[in-house]
Formats: C-alpha cells, structure tokens, sequence
C-alpha cells in the first residue's frame, strides 16, 4: 500500500492571511509551486491560496496597455479575500486511493499534510496522477512495515 508520506512533497509554502495578494504573486512567480498553505495569526492553516484563486482575483489588464489604476489596485487586495477556507487536511499515513477519491469527492485540488497537528507536507492532484502515471519514485524508505 502507498501512503501520502511517500509522495508527498515535504517542502510546503506558507504565507499569511493579512499578506497582499502582491505578496502571493511574488511566490507563484519564483517557484513551481501551484499551492500555498494559507497561515493565520496563531500560525494554524486556515486556508489555501492555488494559482488559479490568485489568477481569478488578478486583473487581466495587468502588466497591458490597458492596465489602469483599479487593476494595479487587484494587487492590494489581501490573501483571506480570495483563499479557499477550511481545507481538509490529511495524515501522512492515509493511502493514496483513500486520499484520491476524497480528493475528487470534495472537488478539491490539494490536502496539507498534518502529523501530531503539524505540517509537514502538501500532496496536490499532480501528484496523486503523477504517481498512477508512474512518474512519480515512491519514497521507499517511507514505506509502512
């Protein structure tokens, strides 16, 4: 059985609910990520922020002739503004048939990976597909006796 711990990627990207969406497009720019574990104050998840959520709330008229004022102004706008809100966590022990059918009964694109009430990974729909493609090494040194 293939667990969550095992292709999971253990390096996960936070940032704040108060952080500006500038702040956000600043990270997506710089890393392959397409997900970021949204923080509030107590430094407990709260939230996820995908490219696509950032995307949506951007103007189109971002960096084009037709930029104006109001669409610079999309930038101001703050993380918890266009987050998705209570996300579903999961354990790194889960199965990844488990995680895959959750994953695609809830409609959602991504799980924060939590042991003992701490992150420590994010697993998105890439790499659930990526492993049933076989593009993705299973960890063996995690697997489960």
């Amino acid at each position: 059985m293939v667990t969550i711990e095992q292709i999971m990627s253990p390096r996960v990207v936070t940032i704040e609910m108060d952080d500006r969406i500038s702040t956000a497009k600043e990270i997506f720019d710089n890393v392959p990520f397409h997900h970021l574990v949204v923080l509030d104050e107590n430094k407990t998840i709260s939230g996820i922020l995908a490219r696509t959520d950032l995307l949506n709330a951007l103007s189109p008229n971002l960096g084009t002739a037709a930029e104006l004022t109001r669409d610079i102004e999309t930038l101001n706008k703050r993380v918890h503004q266009v987050m998705a809100h209570g996300p579903i966590t999961i354990t790194p022990s889960l199965d990844i048939q488990s995680a895959s059918q959750l994953m695609l009964s809830k409609g959602i694109t991504c799980f924060p990976v939590l042991q003992d009430d701490e992150l420590v990974g994010i697993v998105s729909w890439r790499d659930l597909l990526g492993h049933y493609c076989g593009l993705v090494k299973v960890d063996s040194n995690k697997a489960e006796n």
